[in-house]
This record gives C-alpha cells, structure tokens and sequence, in this order.
C-alpha cells in the first residue's frame, strides 16, 4: 500500500461552440463517509517494512475517526505498543497479528478469509 502522493493528471478539452475549454474531471473521494457496525467489517492485515521495522496494518475500517481513535487507544494500552490511524488504516509497531486478531474479534470485528 503506497503512501505517496499520486498524480492526477487529466488532458483533455472540450469544443463547445468553437471555444476550448478545460475539463475538469474529479476524480472519486478519497475516503467513503459510509459507516458501518463492526460485523459488517472484513478486515485484513498487511505487513510492512518500514526503516527496518515491521509495522502491522489492520483495515480498511468504516467508521467515524473519533471511534477509530478510541479503539486505537485502548488496542495499543491492551498490546503494549506504539500505534497510529492514517486514511482508515490502523498501523501498529511490530509484528503483532496473532495479538491483535483476538482483541479486534472481542470487538466484534469480523476478517477475511485466511486474513
């Protein structure tokens, strides 16, 4: 999962009475504002390097920020480690998977298969 920056880049124009125009073409939103319960979630995790650590990835969460913020909260007082929330992604220091899957499930958190 790229973190960067990407590049929206559009050429394009449109000839409407024989006057050019730019078109503007949005792109879709970023993030969906769509909330969901906790059993309607199929979350995965991922693993990455990151300056020679590992960092665990668990997502992608559908719910408000200030939730996701308390339940970061209380899954990094529970796990005993370092943790952030970027774009509905819950990213946690270290190699913590078989930690985390049982925590998230007290949650009533559901995953994808072999996830």
């Amino acid at each position: 999962m790229s973190r960067g920056k990407k590049l929206d880049i559009f050429i394009g124009a449109s000839i409407d009475d024989d006057s050019w125009a730019e078109v503007h073409n949005p792109g879709p939103p970023k993030t969906s504002n769509i909330t969901e319960e906790p059993a309607k979630h199929f979350l995965l995790f991922k693993k990455e390097k990151r300056r020679g650590k590992t960092v665990t990835l668990v997502g992608e969460f559908h719910r408000p920020k200030n939730e996701l913020a308390l339940l970061l909260k209380l899954l990094k007082k529970k796990l005993g480690c370092g943790g952030t929330l970027k774009e509905n992604w819950m990213e946690f220091q270290g190699d913590i998977k078989e930690k985390l899957r049982p925590l998230l499930t007290e949650e009533k958190f559901r995953f994808k298969n072999g996830h």
